[in-house]
């Protein structure tokens, strides 16, 4: 019985030491002669790519085995390489006084005053120890600046019950894409959607896609809008990329709109119309409509109407009882001048109306995209802007050859009644301004002409219609002032006439009138231009000239 007490108390001790020894040993070694760091800056711009250098010291005396380094990013960084942002790296031993560092790079993603945190995680074994240990440190960055804009462009104030557009403007200086992108609006109480352009996903978002620096866009929403007296109603707009099935907001912003008691109404009509677009060169009559839309009368009004825009000739202005002011390029129309501003009862109109110029593309060398007359109308407390779009212009040409080197024409010069003489046909199209898509030429040939077959280049894209007797060439896309390339569209293709005997002693027509439309995507609004028949009196061939009269 006593040998057998011994034994449990020798089993006891045994197992006491062997836990006080892995304990001794566990402690003997100190966590803190690792020394590790992140060495990252504090703050940083969004998307901007920092360097984040993980920097570890042996400050003890004891060597450091089966050393791994893990390094985990900021949530929603951008890192080159791609997969998980958490990265791993075998480490060597780490010898006592041995300093080391490793260095990681990445682009920051979320919003302004955003603090994004990056951490580091060393685990390491000290010789001659079974415990393993961790060191472990984080770095917060903040993104001070996203150099981004986005703004909501309502009024101020409204009355209930009335209908509401306002723009939402976004705009990129970022170095850096921004991919997925999406435009987000959150409504107050009493706004009823009815509208937007471009369309959304729904009432609420809207695809952007990919945004490059110096480049931006306008999302326009209309609705209705409804609220007590002063109640200030607020619209939010949020920026932002979707990434890991989560929408990530880049900028914020918001606009209040306060209810107010109805007063005055203001529109405007361009040429007849509400929503006209311009053309290139032509005379603009502006009637700008003013309506008391309150409860009663209201006196002494003036209106300033101020305009802007690269296509507008204001030296041509003119406008009948107003003060014009060419180098502000205002109009104030005053009471004393205008009765109806003087005094405007409950439910009146009044307009004030003028005229003014539009540069004309090919004299002023006018060649800009997506351009558009802006006028802004003050009256009262009330401010409207308006915009009007200017179309694109469509450049086409066309001639005719019997001296060519392109085919080569055979046949009476001067043409002979009854026998086939061929010529070569040239058309250019070009496009000034505005992208133009959809572009294509149409003509008919007369009963005597018909088409060769041959074309140059190979591979053009003209038909004829033997019922018809129309050609028409499928020119494509016409980028206008964004293209890379200045060179106009240019199709060749050699006709055959055989005069008819009631020719002779006259030029015969090869091609009739020549119409090249196309749709612009600035405007929506379709485009064309014409010209007119081309005929055997060949005025671009130099060596047919005075051999144009059918013999």
């Amino acid at each position: 019985m006593k040998g057998k007490l011994v034994l449990v108390i020798v089993i006891i001790g045994t197992i006491l030491g062997g836990i006080g020894l892995w304990y001794w040993q566990k402690n003997i070694y100190s966590k803190g002669l690792l020394r590790l760091e992140i060495l990252a800056p504090d703050q940083s711009q969004l998307l901007e790519e920092i360097t984040y250098t993980v920097r570890y010291k042996n400050t003890g005396n004891t060597t450091l085995e089966k050393a791994k380094l893990v390094f985990e990013y900021p949530k929603y960084a951008i890192i080159n390489k791609a997969g998980s942002l958490r990265e791993e790296v075998a480490l060597q031993d780490i010898y006592p006084g041995e300093e080391k560092s490793y260095q990681f790079k990445a682009r920051l993603l979320g919003k302004e005053n955003e603090a994004k945190e990056a951490k580091a995680v060393i685990y390491y074994r000290p010789k001659g120890l079974m415990a393993g240990y961790q060191g472990q440190t984080t770095s917060l960055t903040v993104i001070k600046r996203a150099p981004l804009t986005l703004e909501i462009d309502a009024a101020s104030k409204m009355e209930s019950g009335r209908e509401i557009k306002f723009s939402v403007n976004y705009f990129s200086s970022l170095d850096y894409p921004l991919n997925n992108l999406r435009v987000k609006m959150s409504y107050p109480d009493g706004f009823d959607f009815q509208k937007s352009k471009p369309g959304g996903l729904d009432k609420g978002e809207w695809d952007v896609g990919v945004l490059n620096k110096a480049e931006g866009g306008r999302i326009e929403v209309q609705g209705r809008l409804s609220g007590q007296l002063n109640d200030e109603k607020m619209f939010k707009a949020s920026l932002g990329v979707w990434q890991d099935e989560a929408f990530i907001v880049l900028k914020e912003t918001e606009r209040a709109v306060k209810i107010t008691t109805p007063s005055l109404d203001v529109f405007q009509r361009v040429n007849g119309s509400e929503d006209y677009t311009a053309k290139p060169g032509e005379w603009l009559h502006y009637e700008i409509f003013f309506r008391n839309t309150g409860q009663g009368p209201i006196y002494e009004l003036f209106m300033l109407v101020k305009m802007d825009g690269e296509s507008l000739s204001f030296d041509t202005a003119r406008a009948e009882g107003a003060q014009i002011n060419k180098d502000e390029r205002t109009m104030i129309w005053d009471w004393r001048e205008t009765p109806k501003l003087q005094f405007l009862a409950a439910g009146e109109e009044g307009k004030v109306e003028f005229w003014v110029s539009l540069k004309d593309e090919a004299r002023d060398s006018f060649k800009k995209a997506n351009m558009a007359v802006l006028d802004s109308v003050l009256i009262s407390e009330i401010q409207k802007k308006f915009d009007t779009k200017v179309a694109s212009r469509l450049d086409f040409s066309g001639r005719a050859y019997f001296n060519d080197e392109i085919f080569g024409n055979e046949g009476p010069l001067p043409p002979q009644a009854g026998q086939d003489t061929t010529y070569t046909v040239v058309w250019q199209a070009d496009g000034c301004c505005n992208a133009v898509k959809n572009v294509k030429a149409k003509a008919t040939l007369p009963h005597n002409v018909r088409l060769t077959g041959q074309i140059f280049p190979e591979g053009s894209r003209l038909t004829f219609d033997s019922a018809s007797r129309e050609v028409v060439w499928e020119v494509g896309d016409l980028f206008g002032a964004q293209a890379t390339s200045t060179e106009p569209y240019t199709v060749a293709f050699q006709v055959s006439l055989k005069p008819d005997f009631s020719q002779r002693g006259k030029t015969a027509a090869l091609i009739n009138e020549v119409r090249l439309s196309g749709d612009d995507l600035w405007t929506e609004s379709a485009v064309e231009t014409t010209i007119p028949a081309i005929d055997t009196s060949l005025p671009d061939d130099k060596l047919a000239e005075g051999k144009g009269t059918v013999q």
